[in-house]
């Protein structure tokens, strides 16, 4: 339906997650440009929200700040819309399904078309409960990219056959955030994913090292990193972008050297 297939028929992809407006709107855009100039095949944008119950206190943080600093949906639908002049790779949201809600789910959706967004991630709702956006989206031609997480267990294969875009599988229980190892036996849901769905499949949630996204783009499409690339926003500021293209690209780097499927 969308774009978001592309991402994936290069290899391994590697998508980047960076919150908009942390430490503000331009110094995302230029973080944006410089991850796909170093190879990102994807990248999530953060809207941030006052209570991200999915995220870690790094992207918590980032969350904040961007609010702080005066970032609204309105402004970020901008930033995409300036950002789709030269930047072609597929691009989708991460939020809560409260701020769709409160901007009006049809005018949030019909705005994604607009300014170019491919798809919607809302780690909040329930696949349950998905009704309730995926009409819009069918409507507007916007991805509703389901999660699922190593609870999931018996709906795994449910979510996963009515997947679109791709599956973003949850590493580890609990939220966002780089961890020294992931333990979790990944390989068996994604089998199962494989049996339900043709649709990319790519890990996220505590991946931070080269050797980690490696390890998890082994065993599925790619890697999704958020937390580590946070980390560099909020250490350098307005100076990070040059660091987020230097680690996107150590991170692109060890995915071309994955074994494909």
């Amino acid at each position: 339906m969308s774009n978001i297939k592309s991402a994936f028929e290069n290899g391994k992809a590697f998508i980047a997650f960076i919150t908009c407006g942390d430490p503000d709107l331009e110094t995302t855009a230029a973080a944006v440009r410089a991850a796909v100039a170093n190879g990102a095949d994807l990248i999530e944008l953060g809207i941030p929200f006052s209570d991200p119950t999915a995220e870690g206190p790094v992207i918590q943080g980032a969350n904040v700040r961007a609010l702080n600093g005066g970032v609204t949906t309105d402004k970020i639908f901008a930033l995409v819309k300036e950002l789709r002049r030269d930047v072609t790779v597929p691009m989708v949201f991460m939020t809560y399904a409260n701020v769709v809600f409160s901007y009006g789910t049809e005018r949030f959706v019909a705005a994604c078309r607009e300014t170019g967004i491919d798809g919607l991630i809302l780690p909040d709702l329930p696949y349950e409960e998905k009704e309730e956006f995926q009409p819009v989206c069918h409507e507007y031609g916007v991805d509703l990219i389901s999660l699922v997480a190593p609870t999931s267990e018996n709906r795994i294969a449910m979510i996963a056959g009515e997947a679109e875009g791709f599956l973003y599988l949850v590493s580890s229980l609990g939220v966002t955030g780089t961890r020294s190892e992931i333990t979790t036996d990944l390989a068996s849901i994604v089998d199962i994913v494989r049996q339900n769905t043709a649709i990319p499949c790519a890990i996220g949630f505590g991946i931070s090292t080269p050797e980690q996204a490696k390890k998890m783009a082994d065993i599925s499409d790619g890697a999704i990193v958020g937390s580590a690339i946070i980390k560099l926003l909020e250490k350098y500021g307005k100076d990070a972008p040059k660091y987020v293209g230097e680690y996107v690209k150590s991170m692109k780097d060890a995915l071309r050297g994955c074994t494909m499927d």
